[in-house]
């Protein structure tokens, strides 16, 4: 294909870029540290949709230990995926020239590789900026988050790995340290890292104690909410501020049973120290107290082994029901929590009385329980 010379103009003249960091080595340092995070994200990604919606028939092969597994990998989920958005930019800038070459398309091979580079840079910045919304709870489109969030992952990963392998030998090329010496490389390899730590640094105290502290651009601040446990959603936005006075937990089992607050007062007291971990990457441990889900389906005759599925008091919202498998419900560390850190709950963390199990998503720490059925 021929292109008129006239048609060469603003970025697609010759010598339109002059830095010397428009360069392969450059590019490939930077892919590096960008693909290590990208990856990182993705899996942990992964884990954390896994324990959200697990795929049938494996929900029995989730793990209940570490008890601050989620926090782990959700934390390095979220760290990840805002480190990525500076190496990002880094990355796009080194290589952005390569837009503008001259001529625009080469044959078939080429246009369908330069469609597969926008595909990836389209997939992954929608991927890293949604999700860094996510962190904020802002949701300023249309379609719903998590299952945009999850297959973008899976687009952007794909992306990835197709142009590591179109441009194999291009990195392999540049892989090990280069002779040549470029002007300015090692200050701008620099500059990139330290932007990359100052961001990780400054965002990661909301799910690494020791680095609370320095956690001040995060979006979350453990420590700051009422009985320093922060709240994703408020009695008042799932209208139960005022509980019922003739409120029952309804347990069905083969034996069912319908017991006042008091009633469960009477039972058996056990603590735990666990964390609440959310999905915007936040977490924050506390010393929960109550009774064991497992005494009270021993209570109703149920068998070990036994999954449930508990319903809120709220009226509405996406995780009103939750289903538990059994090795949680069995775990001795999963609680019917009727208090937190020595007092009563409050209102916003769920009372008269809301479910706390070992690692498992914020979102499935069931708040304001009304009802457990075994299944």
């Amino acid at each position: 294909m021929s292109w008129p010379a006239a048609a060469r103009r603003g970025p697609f003249r010759a010598g339109a870029f002059r830095s010397p960091l428009h360069e392969p080595r450059t590019a490939v340092v930077l892919g590096r540290w960008l693909g290590a995070a990208l990856l990182t994200c993705f899996l942990t990604g992964l884990v954390s949709h896994v324990l959200q919606q697990p795929p049938h028939g494996l929900a029995h092969l989730l793990p209940t230990r570490p008890v601050d597994g989620y926090r782990v990998t959700q934390g390095l989920h979220v760290a990840s995926g805002i480190a990525a958005i500076p190496l990002a930019g880094a990355k796009l800038w080194t290589v952005y020239p390569r837009l503008f070459e001259w001529p625009p398309v080469r044959g078939v091979l080429h246009a369908l590789e330069r469609l597969g580079i926008a595909v990836l840079v389209a997939a992954t910045l929608l991927e890293l900026f949604t999700g860094l919304l996510n962190t904020l709870q802002w949701y300023p489109w249309p379609f719903p988050f998590r299952q945009t969030h999850f297959w973008l992952g899976w687009l952007a990963t794909g992306g990835l790995l197709v142009h590591v392998a179109v441009k194999a030998p291009v990195i392999g090329e540049h892989w090990r340290r280069a002779r040549a010496v470029v002007p300015g490389r090692r200050a701008f390899l620099v500059a990139v890292g330290t932007a990359v730590g100052a961001v990780t640094v400054t965002t990661a105290g909301q799910s690494v104690p020791w680095l609370r502290p320095l956690d001040l651009l995060a979006p979350r601040r453990p420590g700051a909410g009422l009985r320093g446990l922060p709240v994703n959603r408020t009695a008042a936005q799932a209208g139960t501020v005022t509980v019922p006075a003739d409120w029952r937990l309804q347990v069905d089992g083969p034996r069912p049973l319908r017991l006042t607050l008091a009633d469960l007062r009477q039972l058996p007291q056990h603590e735990a120290v666990l964390p609440i971990a959310c999905v915007e990457g936040w977490s924050v441990s506390a010393r929960w107290h109550g009774v064991r889900v497992a005494d009270l389906l021993t209570l109703t005759g149920a068998p070990p082994g036994s999954a449930i599925r508990v319903s809120s008091l709220e009226a509405d919202g996406p995780y009103r029901v939750m289903e538990m498998p059994a090795q949680y419900a069995d775990d001795p560390l999963t609680l019917l929590a009727l208090g937190v850190d020595g007092e009563v709950l409050s209102a916003d963390h769920g009372f008269p009385a809301r479910i706390i199990a070992p690692d498992r998503p914020g979102v499935l720490q069931t708040k304001w329980v009304a009802r457990i059925e075994v299944l």
